[in-house]
């Protein structure tokens, strides 16, 4: 019995003969221009209506690019000259996002495991640290003095609540995530007492949800609880990361979040929040949505063959590049990312396959008994949902086998 697949995102069409196109370009064509594949394409159109969208769904709070989505040059150029800040996890990050021209002041930097020499890098550059720890704290005004340089810090808030059904918790209970709620004003005070540049909160419950009322509940109890932190700190931030969150449909039954529901209700809640935090600003920092339904991974069939009755077509890629997509980013149970045969897109499904990679693992699985339309050697295959935690999040050494390529399509060129 073939199994559902997700949806494939609004955005893509076919010409004529039946190709995939991508930023209005035919997939083969694509492949042509890059040289090989498999490769990544991501087409700029469609994260500019993403913005767009955002814009208009929440007047006044700044957008955040989460990076570790996709550090891809081109695209992180694109997407940071059209938002208000940029988010790293790492000094590698770091050094990505200089090399592409950001502003460091409009950077910050989270993550758990900072090392000494990733604190003094940020602190050198003006980068705001999103301090996770009174630990990190400390180390970080220490090394503020020995550079002779005045941190940027803002704290992360490990809050007392998640957003209910999102994909991967990063708040509420134990977590390596942020300063548990109760410690955060004591530790505010600490900054400001050392004469830091205090730069406000980061509390970010969860992400990948699609339930517009958990986020709408997660968001309230941000806002209120970013008031009652200031309060007990007595120092107002001048800044509120809300997080992000913002999911985008993966699978069979998803539907897609309703952000004009979750604008409508922040927007209350920003004219009616305390009066501690009537001069803060406030921002949302987002990576998946932004980007993830952007992005076509296009690999090729290599081989097309039976096995007890079962039909495997095997490609050049796999979970090297797309470890997401093959189930082994953060699935429990096995689901199938939206595919298509780029060269028949759109075309009536005619079989049931499994469309398998070129590595020598069961794991390596791009789809699992789906059903598609008839495809042979030298077919594209195109796996979507791929411009976000695609070729950065895979094991891409495993086996040392080919590298993928990445291009960009933009439309307006």
């Amino acid at each position: 019995m073939s199994k559902p697949m997700g949806p494939i995102p609004a955005g893509f069409a076919a010409d004529g003969d039946g190709m995939l196109l991508i930023g209005g370009r035919r997939a083969d064509a694509l492949v042509d221009e890059a040289g090989d594949t498999p490769l990544f394409v991501y087409d700029f159109a469609l994260v500019e209506a993403k913005i767009a969208r955002f814009r208009a769904a929440f007047p006044g709070v700044h957008l955040h690019y989460a990076m570790k989505a996709n550090p891809y040059a081109p695209l992180l150029k694109h997407v940071s000259s059209r938002v208000e800040g940029v988010d790293l996890a790492s000094g590698g990050e770091l050094e990505i996002a200089l090399g592409a021209g950001i502003d460091p002041a409009a950077t910050s930097f989270a993550g758990p495991g900072k090392r000494d020499d990733d604190l003094s890098y940020a602190i050198e550059q003006g980068v705001t640290l999103n301090c996770e720890s009174e630990g990190e704290v400390g180390r970080a005004l220490t090394i503020a003095g020995k550079v002779g340089r005045t941190p940027r810090l803002a704290v992360r808030v490990n809050p007392d609540f998640e957003i209910k059904g999102s994909g991967m918790r990063m708040g509420g209970g134990a977590k390596p995530f942020g300063v548990d709620a109760a410690r955060v004003p004591a530790l505010v005070r600490r900054i400001v007492q050392a004469g830091a540049e205090w730069r406000g909160f980061h509390i970010f419950a969860g992400s990948q949800a699609l339930d517009p009322e958990a986020l709408i509940e997660a968001q309230a109890a941000t806002l209120a609880l970013a008031a009652e932190l200031a309060e007990s700190a007595g120092a107002a931030p001048p800044l509120v990361n809300l997080g992000g969150g913002f999911g985008i449909p993966h699978f069979h039954g998803e539907q897609p979040l309703d952000v004009e529901a979750v604008g409508a209700a922040l927007a209350d809640g920003l004219a009616n929040r305390a009066a501690i935090l009537k001069d803060t600003g406030f921002a949302i920092e987002l990576g998946r949505w932004l980007v993830g339904e952007a992005g076509v991974y296009l690999t090729r069939i290599v081989d097309r063959k039976e096995s007890h009755g079962k039909t495997f077509l095997v490609t050049d890629g796999g979970m090297q590049h797309q470890l997401a997509a093959s189930g082994n980013f953060g699935q429990v149970v096995r689901r199938n990312y939206p595919v298509a045969i780029a060269s028949r897109f759109g075309a009536a499904p005619e079989e049931e396959v499994s469309i398998v990679g070129c590595l020598c693992t069961p794991l390596d699985r791009l789809a699992d008994d789906v059903m598609t339309t008839r495809a042979d050697v030298g077919d594209l295959v195109a796996v979507f949902l791929a411009g976000a935690y695609g070729l950065s999040a895979s094991p891409q050494a495993f086996l040392a086998q080919q590298a993928a390529l990445e291009m960009a399509v933009n439309r307006g060129d």
